[in-house]
C-alpha cells in the first residue's frame, strides 16, 4: 500500500547549507512528496518495495539481526538520468539524506556511511554527490534480538534537476531471526560498504595542514599515489553546513601536492582549537577519507 502526500518542487537558488533541509521544503507551496511503500524478499531479509518521486526513487535492503543485535543495511537512490542526490554535506545547495527510526526503545541507528561522492559543477552552483545510483550503507542495533521487530523507518533525500525535490518515504520491515546470509540483499550491501572512502595509506595521505593567515586559509600537503597523475579533488568539511572545495597556489613535486583553501566565514564565536574537520580526497579511482585535529 502506497500512501501520498505533496511535497514542492524547489527552484534550485543558491540555497545556504547552513539551512535545514527542512527549510528547503518550506520555500514552496505545491509540489511532491511519496511516502514509501513497504514489501519483503523473504521471512528473515528485508526489502522495501521501491518508493519513487519526479526525480528518481528509493528502497531500504536490509540483513537479518545476528545473535549480538547488530543488523547491516542500505538505503538505495536511483536518481533518475539528468538528476542527482547529495553526500552528508551537499556543498552550496541540496539536501543530505537521512534515515531515521522513531523505535528508538527497540532500535538505535549506530552508523551511517557515505560512499565516495563527485564535485558537481552546474552554472555557479558547487554541488558534492551523486549523478547515478548509489547505497548508503547502515547499522542498527536491536536491544533485544530474539524479539521479531517491524522494524520502522523514515528516509528523507534530496533530488535535483533544474528543480530540487525534497523526497521522504515511510518504510516498515520485518525483521527475524538470523538463519543465514541471503544473497541478494548481502550483495546489495557489500557493493555499498565497498564504495566507502577508506583510510590513508603509506602512499596515500595528507602528510601536513595547518591554518594560516589567522585562521583565513588552510595550508594542506597531501601524498597522493604515484600513478595517478591528475588534480585531485580536496573536500574539507568543518562545522556543519560548512565546506570547502576550492584550491588556490596548488603544486605538485613528485607525489607531494600542495594547496591553499579559503576558510571562508565560520559561525560567529565558533573557536577551532580541539575541533575535528574532516577531509576526503579524491584522486583518479581512489580516495581517502580522515580527520584533521586542530589542538
Amino acid at each position: 500500500m502506497t500512501a501520498m502526500t505533496r511535497f514542492p518542487p524547489c527552484r534550485r537558488n543558491r540555497v545556504r547549507p547552513l539551512l535545514p533541509a527542512l527549510l528547503i521544503a518550506l520555500n514552496c507551496l505545491t509540489g511532491v512528496f511519496l511516502a514509501g511503500s513497504i514489501g519483503t524478499t523473504d521471512a528473515h531479509a528485508a526489502t522495501s518495495e521501491w518508493a519513487t518521486n519526479e526525480g528518481g526513487r528509493m528502497r531500504l535492503v536490509t540483513l537479518p539481526p545476528g545473535p549480538d543485535g547488530k543488523m547491516r543495511g542500505a538505503l538505495q537512490i536511483e536518481p533518475k538520468a539528468g538528476w542527482i542526490t547529495y553526500w552528508r554535506e551537499p556543498g552550496d545547495a541540496g539536501i543530505p539524506p537521512k534515515i531515521t527510526f522513531p523505535q528508538t526503545d527497540k532500535v538505535k541507528l549506530t552508523r551511517m556511511a557515505y560512499p565516495t561522492p563527485k564535485r558537481i559543477d552546474t552554472a555557479q552552483l558547487k554541488d558534492i554527490g551523486y549523478d547515478g545510483p548509489v547505497a548508503f550503507p547502515f547499522e542498527l542495533t536491536l536491544t533485544d534480538p530474539d524479539q521479531p521487530v517491524m522494524l520502522s523507518a523514515s528516509a528523507f533525500v534530496g533530488l535535483c534537476l533544474n528543480i530540487c525535490i525534497p523526497f521522504q518515504a515511510d518504510f516498515a520491515l520485518p525483521l527475524g531471526k538470523d538463519r543465514g546470509t541471503p544473497v541478494e540483499e548481502a550483495m546489495v550491501i557489500n557493493s555499498a560498504e565497498a564504495q566507502i572512502p577508506p583510510k590513508p595509506t603509506d602512499d596515500f595521505a595528507v602528510t601536513h595542514y595547518a591554518m594560516m593567515h589567522g585562521g583565513d586559509t588552510l595550508r594542506l600537503t597531501i601524498r597522493l599515489p604515484k600513478q595517478e597523475t591528475g588534480k585531485p579533488t580536496v573536500i574539507v568539511t568543518g562545522p556543519e553546513g560548512h565546506v570547502l572545495v576550492d584550491g588556490i597556489n596548488a603544486q605538485r613535486i613528485g607525489d607531494s601536492y600542495s594547496l591553499d583553501m579559503p576558510v571562508g566565514k565560520l559561525p560567529k564565536g565558533y573557536e577551532i582549537t580541539g575541533k575535528h574537520w574532516g577531509i576526503l580526497v579524491i584522486a583518479g579511482n581512489r580516495s581517502i577519507e580522515t580527520s584533521l585535529a586542530f589542538d
